[in-house]
């Protein structure tokens, strides 16, 4: 029996075997007995056939690249990227075998990866699936930075007494969705990412909206006060630049006026009604100026008044310009709000003659450039404003006075952009061409606005 029950064992091993070869030989399967040879289960062998299929996993890529995330689309599952060296963008795809990290190498999620930063990727070039994404530990980054200033003819922007570079790779983020450079404003709280000394992302963590005057007829050539650091002479049809955020608005005119509350949202036009103020009968102040040197000068709103006795003048903020020779100029505001005050008023002396040449020529009402002209010439019929006044439909022009200026275009049924630009001093006439207006969204709102 014990005979019997052997030979079948042995007869039944064999068929086995028999099989397994066949089936192996059918399959193709170069190892029949299911051995991995120290390789994981489902890892393909050197040996197997090419069937061109590669299951995505963990440690799945043959390519590597340090880029700029463009854009993500969660709902398509895709990622887009800007390589740093040929400039050129690529999209791959993401899944549940997709792994995330900060730059200290802790999970994250895609949407904590946002558009402008800097990353180290590893991907499945064939298959173009993103296999690990990294916030760049080689990458620098700057948040909140208000004091900046761009060069756009050098290529270059400060960061406080730092300069970096700006090259053709760097891209310009608001609200997670990429703009044009020219679309910055001075006003504008920015953050920067880049690595060595280059700059490879700018984005704007505050930016700006406007705010336009309603039923402001009683006020043209007073002051708008907006917070505690824009102040501006009122003009007809104003439209100002104004960084997002709530504000205590003051209007003032003749002695009358009042403050109403405004919240500005980035990119969108505020209206703001001032129509149900008052100007009641100008009340006026004497204001005695006591100066150093004896010399100075004193200018209220461009007219050189008389401060060996005190000077009149009426209820609300007047521009004063105090200049004498040898000492720097200098220009504020002041506000007269009561019947009698005393301001002192004390003039450095001048570093150079280069200094003093410059502080005159900010000081003077006209200069050398005022015979020439800005023209903006497109895109065509929008309303243009220079830092905020109206001056015309495109294509129009403006006289030409050197330094930084906000240009706004605004047309009906479009969203309103502004450009920061660099006026040179140069005898000769400018023009700017701008990209034609994109269609409005439904952005533009009116502000609510209440008398304090």
């Amino acid at each position: 029996m014990t005979d019997k029950r052997d030979k079948k064992i042995k007869y039944t091993f064999r068929t086995g075997m028999v099989t397994a070869f066949l089936i192996c030989f059918l399959t193709a399967c170069a190892n029949p007995f299911g051995e991995s040879g120290g390789r994981e289960a489902g890892e393909p062998s050197s040996e197997s056939a090419d069937t061109g299929f590669v299951v995505p996993g963990p440690d799945s890529y043959d390519s590597a690249d340090t880029a700029i995330l463009i854009g993500r689309d969660e709902k398509a599952g895709t990622v887009t990227f800007l390589n740093l060296d040929l400039g050129k963008q690529y999209t791959l795809s993401v899944d549940g075998t997709t792994r995330l990290y900060d730059k200290y190498g802790e999970s994250i999620s895609l949407d904590q990866a946002k558009p402008g930063d800097i990353v180290d990727i590893t991907f499945l070039k064939s298959k173009k699936h993103l296999t690990t994404l990294q916030l760049s530990p080689s990458a620098w980054s700057f948040t909140g930075i208000q004091n900046y200033e761009f060069n756009t003819v050098r290529n270059e922007v400060s960061i406080g007494s730092e300069v970096y570079k700006l090259t053709s790779n760097t891209r310009y983020f608001s609200d997670d969705r990429k703009i044009d450079g020219r679309d910055l404003n001075s006003a504008d709280v920015l953050g920067f990412q880049g690595i060595d000394s280059r700059v490879l992302t700018v984005r704007v963590e505050k930016g700006h909206g406007y705010l336009r005057l309603a039923n402001d007829e009683n006020f043209i050539g007073g002051w708008i006060e907006i917070g505690q650091s824009q102040i501006q002479k009122i003009s007809e049809d104003m439209l100002l630049l104004v960084p997002e955020g709530s504000y205590q608005v003051n209007i003032s005119n003749k002695g009358g006026g009042g403050t109403k509350s405004v919240v500005i949202n980035r990119n969108e036009e505020t209206t703001l009604d001032i129509g149900d103020l008052e100007i009641p009968e100008p009340q006026y102040g004497l204001v005695l100026f006591s100066t150093d040197p004896t010399t100075t000068e004193v200018y209220i709103d461009g007219s050189k008044v008389d401060i060996s006795e005190p000077v009149s003048l009426m209820y609300g903020i007047h521009q004063m310009i105090a200049r004498a020779e040898g000492y720097q100029s200098i220009t504020q505001y002041i506000r007269v709000a009561q019947e009698s005050a005393g301001i002192n008023v004390v003039l450095d002396a001048n570093v150079s003659e280069e200094e003093e040449s410059t502080s005159e020529s900010e000081s003077s009402v006209a200069t050398t450039t005022d015979y020439y002209k800005v023209y903006v010439d497109a895109p065509e019929g929008a309303e243009v404003y220079l830092d905020g006044n109206y001056v015309g439909i495109s294509p129009c022009s403006f006289k030409k006075t050197a330094g930084t200026h906000v240009i706004t275009l605004r047309k009906t049924g479009y969203e309103t952009r502004s450009y920061t630009v660099q006026v040179d001093d140069e005898e000769k006439d400018l023009s700017y061409s701008f990209a034609d207006l994109v269609q409005d969204t439904g952005n533009s709102v009116s502000g609510n606005s209440s008398s304090n």
